[in-house]
């Protein structure tokens, strides 16, 4: 346990990458196997993860991130976007794989089915684009730590137009929205932050024992 909180005592959001720098494909392999095991509410997973290594594509969100150099620097530029809407057909797609995966009839997925499209599927469009962006930033903690264990640095960003990146990447089309982005990559030897002290609430102040 030590050692993987001294990874996350390493770990700061990266402010300048090393543009030299990039991910192994065996470590990029390894960064989305954590995205896609990470949990989700009932494991329904209502979003997708694009990876973006496109100069051209990533100049453009750039330009929509407030021209953040960590958006090009960085070795990839990791999109999250949540399903704006959640629909029985997602359920059954979701049964049916578990159907397969488990070996287990359909029918004996019934109740399972029954209740998410009556907890989620039954929400309005609103409500259910709130959640599955919250089901993004699990999936983004997942890649913060799994990324800290390999020694890649990391810059989760809330900081741009996600109207903008949503058409640039054309993900209306797709019942798709941008959540939330993170960079992945080295830092650069310049970046001042690193050496910062990481502060964080006192365990007093955070936890309460009940």
């Amino acid at each position: 346990m030590s050692s993987y909180i001294d990874k996350l005592n390493w770990r700061y959001a990266t402010k300048s990458f090393d543009t030299s720098k990039k991910i192994s494909e065996e470590n990029l392999q390894i960064l989305k196997e954590a995205m896609r095991l990470s949990a989700s509410s009932y494991g329904l997973q209502p979003y997708k993860i694009f990876i973006i290594e496109n100069s051209d594509l990533r100049n453009k969100l750039k330009a929509a991130a407030y021209n953040q150099p960590q958006i090009t620097d960085a070795s990839q530029l990791i999109v999250f976007a949540g399903k704006t809407d959640v629909t029985a057909q997602d359920v059954t797609e979701y049964m049916e794989n578990i159907s397969a995966v488990r070996n287990i009839p359909l029918e004996a997925l019934q109740g399972f089915s029954d209740a998410i499209n009556g907890a989620v599927v039954t929400r309005t469009q609103e409500a259910k684009a709130i959640w599955t962006a919250k089901q993004c930033y699990i999936a983004l903690g997942n890649l913060l730590s799994a990324a800290a264990h390999l020694n890649i640095d990391t810059c989760p960003m809330e900081g741009f137009n996600a109207a903008a990146f949503d058409e640039i990447l054309g993900l209306k089309e797709q019942c798709l929205a941008t959540a939330v982005i993170a960079t992945i990559g080295y830092r650069s030897e310049e970046d001042q932050t690193q050496h910062y002290a990481k502060v964080r609430k006192s365990h007093e102040n955070l936890f309460t024992t009940l």
